[in-house]
């Protein structure tokens, strides 16, 4: 591990830890870096080889922003986030790298990394994550964020039935939807019976309709009943 000697303010420099273990990409990225004229300055504190030189680089040097790649010796980068995220969790995560599939990244998201960039990205692409990372943001390259999205639509928890009713009313109107009277419910749900029958007049005017039967038909409907064996 290796690291140079800067002493600036905090505020004025934004302190980076490049964790690569191609001596290419660590001589590059930081001459890109060191270059930027823009404020608050960027400048390289450390670089690290392996995952655990980065793990010690984020302890030792406190950067603002570790930007590390997946493929690391000793531990890999995901690994490598994971322990940063517990030791030095006001040090943010990047993680620039050629791997792409789903389940890096989202392995490499549950490890705290912040973002999650592709080599292939440009220079300005780059440094706009390290700065975003840096002020707390989330940022993913393109490619990432259409899979970032695109996993969430697919992993969306499920809609309640008739929302505009509240979960005490939709207790209630599932219990008489599934063939309950007025008394057993209170019994079931620890209610009297009157506190039952109000929620009842509120789920008629929600629902905008005239009658309890128009009420059980919406809630059969929404699949808003039990089954018989849970009356057991």
């Amino acid at each position: 591990m290796t690291t140079s000697a800067e002493h600036e303010n905090a505020e004025t420099v934004l302190r980076v830890v490049l964790a690569d273990d191609h001596p290419i990409v660590r001589t590059g990225l930081s001459a890109l870096l060191e270059s930027i004229p823009d404020t608050p300055r960027v400048a390289v504190v450390g670089t690290a080889t392996t995952g655990s030189e980065a793990v010690r680089a984020a302890v030792t040097l406190h950067p603002h922003v570790v930007v590390m790649d997946i493929r690391m010796p000793d531990l890999n980068g995901i690994e490598a986030a994971r322990a940063i995220n517990r030791a030095a969790p006001a040090t943010a995560l990047l993680m620039l790298t050629m791997v792409e599939d789903d389940d890096s990244v989202f392995a490499a998201m549950r490890a705290g990394a912040r973002g999650y960039v592709l080599k292939g990205a440009s220079q300005e692409e780059i440094v706009r994550a390290i700065r975003a990372v840096a002020a707390g943001d989330a940022i993913f390259g393109p490619g990432i964020a259409r899979r970032v999205l695109g996993y969430l639509s697919r992993h969306q928890p499920a809609a309640e039935p008739l929302p505009a009713l509240t979960p005490r009313e939709r207790d209630v109107l599932r219990l008489i939807a599934s063939g309950m009277p007025n008394a057993t419910v209170a019994s079931r749900l620890n209610l009297s019976p009157k506190t039952v029958c109000n929620h009842m007049s509120a789920v008629l005017t929600k629902l905008g309709v005239t009658d309890r039967a128009e009420a059980i038909a919406r809630a059969r409907q929404a699949g808003l009943q039990q089954s018989a064996a849970d009356h057991e």
